[in-house]
């Protein structure tokens, strides 16, 4: 079962939309059936079952949610509809089975408390064996009969519950950290590679600059026209470097998109989220390295910020649109680099737009003032 983590943090260990929806197929219908099963078989009167089947709709909206992530507004309702479910069941309805929403419920809540987990457990185990012996209050005429009944087999079924879904925690835990990590390391590469645009274009300038200062201290003596004409090359090279090297800090180097596509690409799938890439016409020139800097800042993002599972990248003459799942149900983060390239968008005639619904995060940058391209022949590309 999916793991959506901390009861006030939710989004933080978010699982893949994919697991959530295998989650919804795989578990909600069989326990839906075994509940109507056991309220069927429990119930002696029609007042037996609508309650009983409260207890177990309480559990299974929970399971529901839970595959949904969102279960922070109805998790303790339900807790306390199925711990009410429990004692009505043993000393009403003459139910055995009434624990079973309880040990949905319980068994999901307790490994996402902040503190005091065992404590926790070990209170709602003792609670059902206590109600299931309360039992003994209303008939001692097979005792091991009830004990095994309301004690034992609630107790036990309690403890495997509470213990698998520690052990799904621990296991989603290590997944989340797993996916943090690899957005460590896709900010590391992103370093790497900034790193390395520095040292070509510092590392060339300085090897050519020293070959022609050393080329100028040969012909000092002989031919100072030259050596004026090689020093001033110098300055031209040196300017154009610094130049470059303000534009590269401040990620106004002018990229290529086909290679940032590339790069894209390989990012997410190095952190397991598939990609589709649309091109549906070549990019106009004039607007090619602005839109590989959207990309590349967007591509960071969504790494960085977003779980996501699929990305969509589709690419026009005048535009680029970036569109991800697994975006938190939180206001917009604070993306500072996507605010700064909106007003250099901006004043290249563009317009820069990033939007937030539903799990999904769309950004878009598009420049109205080119017209669109013809397709180019082979130009989309599927899902890689």
């Amino acid at each position: 079962m999916s793991d959506p983590g901390e009861p006030h943090m939710e989004h933080a260990e978010t699982p893949q939309g994919p697991l959530r929806r295998w989650n919804r197929v795989t578990f909600v219908p069989p326990l839906a059936a075994v509940g109507a099963v056991l309220v069927a078989t429990d119930s002696r009167t029609w007042w037996d079952a609508a309650v009983l089947a409260l207890g177990v709709a309480a559990g299974l909206l929970v399971l529901a949610r839970w595959s949904a992530d969102e279960t922070s507004r109805v998790v303790l309702p339900c807790l306390v509809i199925t711990a009410a479910v429990w004692p009505f069941g043993v000393l009403v309805a003459g139910s055995h089975t009434a624990f079973y929403g309880l040990t949905i419920v319980g068994p999901y809540l307790i490994p996402r408390l902040p503190r005091h987990r065992a404590a926790a457990a070990v209170a709602l185990t003792v609670f059902v064996a206590a109600v299931g012996a309360a039992r003994l209050t209303r008939s001692r005429d097979d005792v091991p009969g009830i004990l095994i009944e309301y004690v034992l087999i609630p107790t036990s079924v309690a403890v495997v519950t509470i213990g698998a879904q520690f052990a799904n925690h621990g296991f989603y835990k290590v997944m989340k950290q797993a996916r943090e990590r690899e957005a460590e390391l896709a900010v590391i590469r992103e370093r790497i590679r900034f790193a390395s645009d520095l040292h070509d274009i510092q590392g060339h300038t300085l090897h050519v600059v020293k070959l022609k200062i050393t080329l100028a201290e040969k012909l000092l003596r002989s031919d100072l026209g030259r050596v004026e004409e090689e020093l001033r090359e110098v300055h031209a090279l040196v300017s154009d470097t610094i130049t470059q090297t303000k534009e590269l800090a401040y990620a106004q180097r002018r990229l290529n998109l086909s290679v940032e596509l590339e790069n894209a690409k390989n990012l997410f799938e190095a952190a397991g989220i598939r990609v589709r890439v649309n091109r549906e016409a070549d990019v106009d020139e004039s607007v090619n390295g602005l839109l590989g800097q959207v990309l590349r800042e967007t591509t960071t993002n969504i790494l960085r910020h977003a779980q996501a599972t699929r990305v969509r990248i589709t690419v026009s003459t005048s535009g680029i649109t970036i569109v991800n799942d697994g975006a938190r149900e939180t206001p917009l983060p604070g993306l500072r680099g996507l605010a700064t390239l909106r007003e250099r968008v901006g004043d290249n005639g563009g317009e820069l737009t990033v939007e937030q619904e539903n799990g999904r995060f769309v950004t878009a940058a598009a420049f109205p003032r080119l017209r669109p391209a013809t397709v180019p022949s082979g130009a989309r590309e599927g899902d890689r």
